[in-house]
């Protein structure tokens, strides 16, 4: 039988929660990709069809954090007519807010990249072009209304 679209995000989900909350009480080290699967009720094979390994569970929640915090943003209302500075500051509040929940996960994961910090740079996140393509757009909205001056940075301010 085959599984929708709908079925894969949701399993996705469901392994990203379940290592946030084991890697939470138990740390990433004390974490098996078996203990993963067990918990998202999950085979102990299926798991690897999304994720090859712990790390890039930890890339996917923090793909899905910034993923979040843009649509969030995006989503607010009146948030066209902000200032950039308004826009980048609501962007970074909505970031932050969204690790908050997790912070004891989130500080795991800071261990984790300086233990590591090519493993946390490796694999390109797919909201790293999503956040980049906003931010330019952000400098392209500010450049035409006068609010900054014309720049020639705008991809590189939004990498």
């Amino acid at each position: 039988m085959k599984t929708t679209r709908q079925q894969q995000e949701a399993t996705r989900r469901q392994i990203v929660a379940s290592a946030v909350d084991l890697m939470t009480r138990q740390g990433f080290d004390g974490t098996t990709m078996k203990d993963i699967a067990r918990a998202a009720g999950i085979g102990d094979a299926t798991i690897y069809k999304y994720f090859p390994t712990k790390d890039r569970i930890v890339l996917g929640y923090l793909d899905d954090v910034a993923h979040q915090a843009l649509a969030d943003t995006l989503q607010m209302p009146g948030f066209a007519g902000y200032a950039l500075q308004e826009k980048l500051q609501r962007l970074t509040d909505a970031v932050l807010e969204r690790l908050l929940a997790d912070r004891e996960f989130v500080d795991q994961v800071r261990g984790l990249a300086r233990r590591s910090p090519l493993s946390m740079l490796a694999e390109p996140l797919a909201a790293r072009q999503s956040l980049r393509e906003a931010v330019a757009s952000f400098l392209e909205a500010a450049e035409a209304s006068g609010e900054i001056e014309p720049c020639d940075f705008k991809g590189l301010a939004g990498s």
